[in-house]
């Protein structure tokens, strides 16, 4: 089963490249397998696939997503990516009631799931936006940084995935997109959540015009 997972995998990441017309640009950051947090824009569910499968095998090995429960453990081809393919952490998303509570556990899951080894992939926005203008960060990734203050972030914009399985598509429309990864950083002394989120934001936006 192993070696079918592994398959899978080499043929989804092959496939999903193929599709996306995908380049990836390392911008003032080397690929390394040291623990990082990658977070990236977010317009469409292609999103985890393409960032994931655009990095190095040694790499991805060592990376994984956090996704929300709420979409990828809806159907048995969904939780077999999740679970098998990208060894995802799965949470859910706060909800109106238990928001606190809710966010809480999120973080502690990812963190657990994180361990001393594991990258992350993550999505600061909390939901798909339209692809053309980002929505201010949640707080997650400020929490995540505190607890982990010596962790490199490593900012990731996602450019056209938004056209090419756009929110509410079913079905890809092959097109060229480009993944650009940007400077590492970490989370400074006494630095607070407010200028920290500004600053995680703005380092993919300046990615933009690169």
């Amino acid at each position: 089963m192993k070696d079918l997972n592994e398959l899978v995998s080499r043929v989804l990441c092959w496939g999903s490249r193929t599709i996306a017309g995908v380049t990836a640009r390392w911008i003032d950051c080397e690929p390394s397998t040291r623990q990082r947090i990658y977070f990236a824009n977010h317009s469409s569910h292609l999103d985890i696939l393409i960032l994931w499968s655009s990095l190095p095998v040694e790499i991805r090995k060592v990376t994984r997503p956090v996704a929300a429960g709420d979409y990828w453990l809806k159907s048995k081809v969904r939780r077999f990516l999740v679970n098998k393919i990208f060894n995802a952490i799965v949470v859910q998303r706060p909800t109106k009631g238990g928001h606190l509570r809710d966010a809480v556990k999120a973080i502690n899951d990812t963190l657990s799931g994180m361990g001393e080894n594991y990258s992350l992939i993550i999505f600061p926005e909390g939901t798909r936006g339209d692809g053309y203008e980002m929505a201010n960060f949640k707080g997650g990734i400020y929490s995540l940084a505190k607890a982990k203050p010596g962790i490199e972030f490593v900012p990731v914009f996602l450019e056209n995935l938004n056209r090419i399985l756009p929110k509410g598509e079913l079905l890809p429309v092959p097109l060229i997109s480009s993944i650009s990864f940007g400077k590492p950083f970490k989370l400074e002394e006494d630095e607070n959540k407010k200028d920290f989120l500004k600053r995680a934001r703005q380092s993919i936006i300046n990615l933009q015009n690169i």
